[in-house]
């Protein structure tokens, strides 16, 4: 285990109770009600899809490069948001990569 695994496992857990609360305190369509009720949530939405996108897109070509499937990821993003990607990356550090395997063998 190093230290970035341990980073985004907490980055995952903390993330995780946070988005739990807010759910349970607005529940899912309060996320909605909240950004389409001023023009400060419109940005903080349309801020949220471009960094999501930029995001997808680079899962995919993670994903071609390192020989993973980016569906599952690209699919939790399109619902959760930030999880899909941040599931990439923890779910990375568990798989050796090619290069990681050349240094190992």
């Amino acid at each position: 285990m190093n230290w970035r695994m341990i980073a985004l496992g907490l980055v995952l857990v903390d993330f995780g109770a946070l988005t739990a609360y807010a759910l349970l305190e607005h529940g899912y369509l309060g996320f909605f009600s909240f950004l389409l009720g001023s023009s400060a949530g419109w940005q903080i939405g349309v801020d949220l899809v471009i960094a999501c996108s930029l995001a997808m897109i680079w899962m995919v070509a993670d994903a071609r490069r390192s020989g993973r499937s980016a569906w599952p990821y690209l699919l939790i993003t399109l619902v959760l948001g930030s999880f899909g990607p941040l599931l990439y990356l923890f779910v990375g550090t568990l798989q050796p990569t090619p290069s990681r395997r050349a240094l190992v063998a």
